[in-house]
């Protein structure tokens, strides 16, 4: 029976609090477990084990490669809420890591947890997972820069560098754990990019911005249960029990936080 999307959620948690920390961070160390233990849904990690187990390897293939997408993500809060870019001094109802350790450690803290993902992502004996987080990490980081100076030639190109980058290394990152052939991935991949595409929608609809400014609320909605429905489409083609990714689907399209 696959493994549920909470069960994953508590195998990320439980593997993210017993990370090790290399060791020459020193007290830098303290930022950076306080930034990964602030908490967050864990998204990105369960679609990446979920896709795993779908793929035929149990999740715990997946963990370092899933733990390793979530400090990638964690270090982008981590450096978004500092006072040159959103000025956020809470981060989940918790003082934001700059503003509880200062603006310097803050940095830090994101450059460590940068640095720990790829030593996580560097210990599979295929250089596929560590090069598919660089390049979901670049289009990230280049989506953060379209946004901050303005020059997004439009909305969908933005969101789909900003959020979904790394929701589709959600998916790449569990089928390279699984050792899947990238002449097989197409049919995944296209679902990861729908997923992308439904979260930041639903995000916008819960946040009042985005796709709610530009298309209006009714259409917003209309545009992520469209999406929703591409991704379990595309979950068609795969020829592999996804039930899980499409509960994970369900519980996207219709969340409330």
């Amino acid at each position: 029976m696959p493994t549920s999307p909470e069960e994953l959620r508590v195998l990320v948690e439980d593997s993210l609090e017993a990370l090790e920390l290399w060791p020459q961070l020193h007290g830098q160390a303290e930022s950076v477990r306080y930034s990964i233990t602030v908490g967050g849904k864990r998204v990105r990690p369960v679609i990446c084990l979920a896709t795993a187990e779908a793929a035929g390897v149990p999740p715990e293939a997946a963990l370092p490669a899933g733990c390793a997408l979530e400090l990638v993500h964690t270090f982008s809060l981590v450096h978004d809420d500092l006072p040159a870019l959103d000025d956020d001094k809470e981060r989940r109802g918790q003082p934001s890591t700059w503003k509880r350790y200062g603006e310097a450690v803050g940095i830090l803290a994101g450059d460590a947890l940068l640095a720990e993902a790829f030593r996580l992502a560097t210990s599979y004996d295929t250089p596929r997972v560590a090069r598919e987080l660089a390049h979901a990490t670049l289009g990230m980081i280049g989506g953060q820069y379209l946004d901050i100076t303005g020059t997004a030639p439009d909305g969908v190109t933005l969101h789909s560098l900003k959020t979904g980058c790394l929701f589709s290394a959600a998916v790449g990152l569990g089928l390279w754990a699984a050792g899947i052939p990238e002449d097989e991935q197409a049919a995944w991949r296209a679902f990861g990019d729908e997923l992308g595409l439904l979260f930041q929608i639903v995000d916008d609809i819960l946040d009042g911005d985005g796709y709610v400014l530009t298309h209006g609320s009714d259409s917003a909605r209309r545009l992520a249960d469209e999406a929703a429905e591409r991704a379990r489409a595309r979950l068609d083609q795969v020829a592999a029990d996804t039930t899980v990714l499409r509960e994970i689907v369900d519980g996207l399209a219709v969340r409330t936080a």
